[in-house]
């Protein structure tokens, strides 16, 4: 199953947030998500607003789903837009 995560910005729009390569389910997933990692330990995560304007990809921490409050969160998004 597809981990993923909603979280609504000051402006009011709501994020769905999943990590890039979670989607993939194959013997290959585990070691391509190894790949994505950066040295840091972060990993890929792609945003997608409601009503489909632009996607902002991420890189966020691994336990990003759980680790992150809503605040982090959104100022992770805003910043990379």
């Amino acid at each position: 199953m597809m981990k993923q995560r909603e979280v609504t910005d000051q402006h009011n729009t709501t994020w769905t947030c999943v990590q890039a390569y979670a989607a993939v389910e194959s013997a290959a997933t585990e070691e391509a998500i190894a790949r994505s990692e950066t040295d840091s330990g972060a990993v890929p995560v792609v945003c997608t607003p409601s009503g489909g304007a632009q996607t902002v990809r991420l890189e966020l921490e691994k336990n990003w789903l759980d680790g992150l409050s809503d605040e982090e969160l959104t100022t992770a998004i805003s910043a990379a837009r």
